[in-house]
């Protein structure tokens, strides 16, 4: 069975950092690339980053590039996102998801993604 478990999230001030995880398990970790994507109240769920299966390439939002970090351990089964200059608008649900794809090819789209975590919310106020 797989799993995607979120967790890291929380309340934090404008300005402020947290670092999200994402612990997989019961998939060959190292053969997906991992998305992160996060949905505010009444809003669709939007694309934030993704990392390749070996995290030799990414991709950000461009609401979010150059404040946010997505990375990988293979050998953890992990991945993460860290969020620095965080912005009351970065407020939403933040999802994981990973993607079937041994090959150094990552997208943007929610579809492509075969397993989603449950997600944690993050809340940045002003």
């Amino acid at each position: 069975q797989v799993q995607l478990v979120e967790s890291g999230g929380g309340l934090v001030q404008a300005g402020g950092s947290l670092r999200l995880s994402c612990a997989a398990s019961g998939l060959t970790f190292s053969s997906y690339a991992v998305g992160w994507f996060r949905q505010a109240p009444g809003k669709e769920r939007d694309f934030v980053a993704a990392i390749s299966y070996s995290g030799g390439r990414t991709h950000y939002a461009d609401s979010v590039k150059g404040r946010f970090t997505i990375s990988r351990a293979n050998a953890k089964n992990t991945a993460y996102l860290q969020m620095n200059s965080l912005k009351p608008e970065d407020t939403a649900v933040y999802y994981c998801a990973a993607d079937w794809n041994p090959v150094a090819v990552i997208t943007t789209r929610r579809g492509e993604y075969d397993y989603w975590g449950q997600g944690t919310q993050v809340t940045v106020s002003s």
